[in-house]
C-alpha cells in the first residue's frame, strides 16, 4: 500500500489533454502521452509511424499515376492545338463524322421501341414464312366465319324441325281423338235411331242414311288429314337426318379449321391474323432501323479507328480519350472547358501529394527524433524500420 502511494506522490505530470477543436485533416502526434520505456507503448506508436508512412507511400503511388495522366492529357491538349491548319482540318473532319454517327446512334437508343426483344426475335425466327402465314391466317379466319354463319344456319333449320315435328305429332293424337268421337257419335246415333224405330215405330231408315253419310265423310276427311301428317312427319324425320348429317360434317370442318387457328396463333405469338399483319409491319420498320443503327455504328467504329491512327501518328500520348470526346476537337470552347478541368484536378491531385508527402516526412522526423531522444532503444528502432521496409 505504500509503494502505492509513494509512485502516485511522484508519478509524472500527464500533459494537458487536448481541446476537442479539432482539425480533421492534420494529423497529430503527442508523444509526451507515450511510455516510451514500456515496451508495448513503445512499439504500438512505432508502428503507427511506420504505418503513417505506408499509407502515405501507397497513397503517393496513386496520385502520382494519376497526376501523370492528367499532365499527359494536358500534354496532348498542348499537341493538338499546335498542328498545322492542314492536319488540324483532317482531324476536325473524322471527328465530325463520328458526332454525327453518335447522334444518330443516341437518336436511336432513345427512340421508342416498336417491338419488345421478344417479339422481335418471335418475328425473326418466322420472317421467311410471315407472309404465307399471315395469308393462311386470314384464310382460315375466314372460313371460320363461313363455317359458324353454317353452324348457327343449321342450328336455326334444326330447331325450326323440332318444333314443326312437335306440331305434327300433337296434330295426329288430335286426329286419333277426332277419329274416336266420330265413331263414338255415330254409334249413339245408330242407338237412338233403333230405340226410335223398335220404341216408337218410327220410319227412321233416312236417319240411317244420313248418320252413316255423315260419319263416313267426317272419318274419311281426318283418315286423309292424318295420313298428310303421317307423311309429312316422314319426310320430316328424313330431312332431320339429313341436317344431323351436314351438321356433322360442319362441325368437322369447324372442328380441324379451330386446331389449325390455334396452331398458326402458337407459331407466331399472336392473338388474330390482324395483330400478326401489323406485327409485320412493325418488324420490318425495326428491322430496317436496326439495320441503319448496325451501319453507323460500323461506321463509327471505322471512324473511331481512323481518329485514333491520325493522334498517333500526330504524337498524342492518349488518343483514345479524344475519340471519345470528338466533338472537343471541333469546339475550341469545349477544349477550355476541358483545360479548365483538368487544371484544376492537377491543382488538387497536387496537394494531395504534398499532404501525403508532408505526413512521411513528419512520420519519418518523428522516429529519428525518437531514436535520438532514447538512444538505448535506438538498435530496437532500427530493426523495426528495417523489417518494414523488406516487407513494404
Amino acid at each position: 500500500m505504500a509503494d502505492k502511494f509513494w509512485k502516485w506522490l511522484f508519478r509524472k505530470k500527464r500533459a494537458k489533454e487536448p481541446e476537442e477543436n479539432w482539425d480533421w485533416e492534420e494529423t497529430v502526434c503527442e508523444r509526451d502521452r507515450i511510455d516510451f520505456h514500456d515496451r508495448e507503448e513503445r512499439k504500438r506508436y512505432l508502428e503507427n509511424c511506420l504505418e503513417q508512412i505506408k499509407d502515405a507511400e501507397r497513397e503517393l503511388e496513386l496520385l502520382t499515376g494519376e497526376y501523370n495522366l492528367v499532365t499527359g492529357h494536358l500534354t496532348d491538349m498542348e499537341e493538338i492545338e499546335a498542328l498545322p491548319e492542314e492536319q488540324m482540318s483532317e482531324l476536325k473532319t473524322v471527328a465530325g463524322k463520328m458526332l454525327v454517327l453518335r447522334q444518330e446512334k443516341n437518336r436511336y437508343l432513345d427512340r421508342e421501341r416498336h417491338l419488345t426483344d421478344s417479339e422481335y426475335r418471335q418475328m425473326r425466327s418466322v420472317e421467311k414464312e410471315a407472309e404465307e402465314g399471315l395469308a393462311k391466317l386470314q384464310e382460315a379466319e375466314k372460313y371460320q366465319k363461313l363455317v359458324k354463319q353454317d353452324l348457327n344456319r343449321l342450328d336455326g333449320e334444326r330447331h325450326a324441325y323440332a318444333y314443326r315435328r312437335s306440331e305434327l305429332n300433337t296434330m295426329l293424337v288430335n286426329l286419333r281423338g277426332m277419329a274416336v268421337i266420330c265413331l263414338t257419335a255415330l254409334g249413339a246415333c245408330i242407338l237412338m235411331l233403333l230405340i226410335l224405330q223398335f220404341g216408337f215405330h218410327m220410319n227412321t231408315a233416312i236417319g240411317y242414311y244420313l248418320s252413316v253419310a255423315a260419319a263416313a265423310i267426317a272419318i274419311t276427311a281426318v283418315f286423309i288429314k292424318y295420313k298428310d301428317a303421317e307423311r309429312e312427319l316422314n319426310r320430316l324425320s328424313n330431312s332431320v337426318n339429313k341436317l344431323i348429317l351436314l351438321q356433322n360434317k360442319v362441325k368437322i370442318r369447324y372442328v380441324n379449321n379451330t386446331h389449325l387457328l390455334d396452331y398458326l396463333y402458337m407459331k407466331y405469338g399472336v392473338e388474330s391474323a390482324a395483330v400478326l399483319k401489323d406485327r409485320w409491319e412493325l418488324y420490318q420498320e425495326e428491322k430496317e432501323e436496326r439495320r441503319q443503327f448496325a451501319e453507323a455504328d460500323a461506321k463509327l467504329d471505322y471512324h473511331r479507328e481512323q481518329l485514333r491512327e491520325l493522334l498517333v501518328r500526330y504524337r498524342v500520348k492518349d488518343p483514345d480519350r479524344w475519340t471519345e470526346e470528338p466533338a472537343a476537337l471541333l469546339d475550341s470552347r469545349e477544349m477550355v472547358e476541358i483545360r479548365h478541368g483538368l487544371i484544376i484536378r492537377r491543382q488538387a491531385l497536387r496537394s494531395q501529394m504534398d499532404y501525403n508527402r508532408k505526413l512521411e516526412e513528419s512520420a519519418g522526423t518523428e522516429i529519428r527524433e525518437i531514436a535520438a531522444a532514447y538512444p538505448e532503444y535506438a538498435a530496437e528502432i532500427t530493426a523495426m524500420v528495417e523489417r518494414y521496409e523488406k516487407s513494404y
